[in-house]
């Protein structure tokens, strides 16, 4: 009886099944190449970003990359403008749930304070490739002036301010929330403690300045208003003489 040779490359039977790339959409595929181009930047930096590294960590050509991102520029620029886009968008769902002006403070200055704690050695990589930073300077500075814009109307509102007054404070206190972003990023101090101290402050100053430079009538209207609501107490009630029959 012939024995039929072996095909070449051994037993078919045993070989491992060839893997297929897994088809996603053109978002979800962008999103899949900017997950692993910050991953390796955070952990090795800008010099092992390269558009055949990413493509054989993702498991596509390096067309296909090319095919999303024509340059390194364009995606490190995509990569920042992501970043950018992602704080907006939790920034704008903690404006939603605060009850009242403290609590949008401390759940503002939280989740900024928590990104540059998550994200902060890629953002200063980013934000250090010159070209990068002017390809997203406009719509960084339009997401800018749209939070100071709003924050400098709720403190107008809130401390009865002038609304040159309100935008000159809110101005201040971005530059000083990026200051306690900062500080924490090279601390071990617990996040919620230090954002507690940074919001008194911030109140504090607010309080201060609605007493310098409130508007008067608006001050004395909110001063009626509080002692009407405020509880009467035993001596602030004149005793009635009894009603005779």
């Amino acid at each position: 009886m012939a024995i039929k040779p072996k095909p070449k490359g051994g037993d078919l039977k045993t070989s491992k099944p060839v893997q297929r790339r897994q088809r996603l959409a053109p978002e979800a595929r962008a999103g899949q190449i900017l997950d692993f181009a910050a991953k390796l930047i955070q952990e090795e930096g800008f010099t092992e970003v390269s558009m055949e590294r990413l493509g054989r960590e993702v498991g596509v050509s390096k067309a296909l990359v090319y095919n999303y991102f024509p340059n390194q520029n364009d995606l490190l620029t995509a990569l920042l403008e992501r970043e950018i886009n992602v704080l907006n968008e939790r920034q704008i769902a903690q404006v939603r749930q605060a009850k009242d002006f403290r609590d949008l403070l401390l759940r503002t200055t939280r989740t900024y304070v928590e990104q540059v704690r998550e994200r902060g050695p890629l953002l200063q990589r980013l934000w250090a490739e010159a070209a990068v930073a002017r390809s997203v300077a406009d719509t960084y500075l339009e997401t800018r002036d749209a939070t100071k814009n709003y924050f400098a109307r709720r403190v107008a509102k809130e401390y009865s301010l002038p609304n040159a007054v309100a935008l000159t404070a809110v101005d201040m206190q971005m530059a000083l929330t990026e200051a306690a972003a900062q500080h924490l990023s090279h601390t071990d101090q617990d996040v919620d403690f230090a954002v507690g101290i940074y919001v008194t402050m911030m109140l504090g100053g607010l309080d201060a300045l609605g007493q310098a430079h409130g508007k008067p009538s608006l001050r004395s209207k909110e001063k009626t208003v509080k002692a009407a609501a405020a509880p009467k107490t035993a001596g602030s009630v004149k005793a009635r003489r009894p009603v005779t029959p």
